[in-house]
């Protein structure tokens, strides 16, 4: 068995069973032992960001990590906006990453450069392999180590003779890391300050926005008459009809303040202390009322759902106490096309146990509130803001879940990012419908040009923020990668489209053309 083969074996047997891939030449043995460990799943991409994004995808829905083969340190730079949103949102993720054979390093070759310097961007635990009999040992603490707790992105360097070189044996999976222990002083003192006369909130991210955690987060609330508020984008949220609402904290950092004004206690679950995207003139970067104290019931490395079930216990909340979403679909539109209409069509059709993969960006600022009463189902988001990430975590997700419908939101700018996801999902036949938001601009950037105070900008700067010249035809775009496509202008014909989409299994883009709401 050459190093290759234990390594596959490892991730294997670690339960690493699927590796998104974008391979070159000192990956070759790698690739070649697919074929002698068959339990792992290879899935091509055409891009390495969508490569790392569908491993987001996927470890977010299969609740364990993706493995992600990528050629070089280039390789792994084309890849690090996803991995960025990876690390944002605490998201497992093995990378194993291809390097010139340990003798070859000394020539400076065309592809040589620091691997690991270009890791430590998204990766706490880097590891390169040197030696072929203790390469199966670094992978099986490379898949403990990303799946935490905390989660997180391990990079795995593996150079090409280490690869290739025999004698090699699998290494045992390590035991389950162990989450941290819920402070019982800790919930005592924070059931107090929940019982008391200050104003308080819980502000949950992360694992605590499963649908478990949300009942006794809701429980906590009501029973204190405290308010619940949500990441602005969580990693993801369980929510619909049957399941526990929650309001997310607004992405402009003026309306973000007006839903935190007056707290005097923030608790912290699975989630970090909320601060503003960006500085802007004249406003606070920190978001947290004057003379509000944070608190940290539970962090990444910790346990949301026990350490909220134990404060639920200790404020007296009752099972049963939780705010449940009724069923409640909108009205399908009539008439001119717009965000708007498109995202009420997708509230009265969602279908039950939908997985959604939110990069709408502005033109699906509505679909939160037009699914809030959709049936039970699963939104994604931007965890780190770095925009390409919607059809790749899309297309994890339906690796992960062939038996679900997955939704793709998507902005037309972003998704020109990784458009290449959409030739996998055609070639490993994934059940994704994709929406585009086609309006011509990078809308979300035209607001900001304000909202920095560069002015309302002149016909230059305007110029590279308008991607409506020449148009982008997404119907020619995605029928060239083998997707069925149609395009939609008004609201009776998306309503039409996306009904016959979601009623058949394959990938599926629609267009819909739609004008800016900025």
């Amino acid at each position: 068995m050459n190093g290759a083969q234990a390594l596959i074996r490892t991730l294997v047997q670690a339960g690493v069973d699927v590796c998104f891939m974008n391979p070159g030449t000192s990956e070759m043995h790698f690739v070649a032992a697919l074929d002698d460990v068959p339990e792992m799943r290879g899935v091509l991409a055409l891009f390495e960001g969508v490569a790392t994004g569908a491993a987001d995808g996927y470890a977010r829905i299969a609740n364990k990590p993706a493995s992600v083969l990528l050629h070089l340190g280039p390789g792994l730079g084309n890849g690090l906006a996803n991995l960025h949103n990876a690390r944002k949102g605490h998201v497992p993720v093995v990378n194993i990453v291809g390097d010139h054979a340990t003798y070859h390093k000394q020539y400076d070759a065309q592809l040589e450069s620091d691997i690991e310097t270009v890791a430590r961007n998204v990766s706490t635990w880097i590891r390169t392999s040197n030696k072929t009999d203790e390469l199966a040992a670094d992978a099986a603490e490379a898949v403990a180590v990303a799946a935490g707790p905390p989660a997180q992105v391990a990079t795995h360097i593996l150079p090409a003779d280490v690869s290739w070189t025999e004698g090699a044996e699998p290494a045992s999976p390590h035991a389950t890391l162990t989450p941290e222990a819920v402070d019982a002083d800790l919930v005592a003192r924070l059931a107090t300050i929940l019982t008391g006369d200050e104003p308080a909130a819980l502000f949950v991210g992360g694992r605590a926005c499963r649908a478990d955690a949300l009942v006794q987060a809701s429980r906590i609330t009501n029973t204190t008459g405290t308010k619940l508020l949500a990441e602005t984008f969580p990693t993801r949220v369980e929510r619909g009809a049957g399941r526990v609402p929650v309001e997310r904290l607004a992405y402009l950092a003026e309306f973000a303040t007006m839903q935190l004004d007056g707290l005097k206690h923030l608790i912290l679950v699975d989630s970090k202390s909320p601060v503003s995207f960006f500085a802007y003139p004249g406003k606070a970067s920190d978001l947290v009322p004057e003379g509000c104290t944070v608190h940290t019931l539970a962090g990444p490395a910790g346990d949301p759902l026990a350490a909220l079930t134990a404060l639920a216990e200790a404020v007296g909340a009752e099972a049963g106490s939780e705010t449940i979403q009724p069923v409640s679909l909108p009205d399908l539109p009539t008439g001119d096309l717009s965000a708007d209409a498109v995202c009420r069509t997708i509230g009265a059709l969602l279908p039950e146990g939908a997985i959604v993969s939110d990069e709408g960006n502005t033109s699906g600022l509505f679909a939160a509130g037009h699914t809030a009463g959709s049936p039970a189902h699963d939104w994604m988001c931007l965890t780190g803001g770095a925009i390409g990430q919607g059809l790749p975590v899309a297309l994890g997700a339906a690796v992960a879940a062939p038996d679900r419908k997955v939704i793709a939101l998507q902005a037309d700018g972003a998704a020109m990012y990784t458009l290449q996801s959409w030739w996998t999902m055609a070639r490993e036949n994934l059940d994704v419908v994709t929406v585009i938001f086609n309006n011509s601009s990078y809308a979300v950037l035209n607001m900001e040009l304000n909202r920095v105070g560069a002015t309302a900008g002149g016909p230059k700067a305007k110029e590279m923020l308008d991607i409506g010249s020449p148009n982008l035809d997404f119907v020619a775009l995605a029928r060239g990668m083998g997707v069925s496509a149609t395009r939609a202008t008004t609201a009776e014909e998306f309503n039409d489209q996306f009904a016959a989409a979601v009623s058949q299994r394959g990938p599926v883009v629609i267009e819909a053309v739609v004008p800016s709401i900025l």
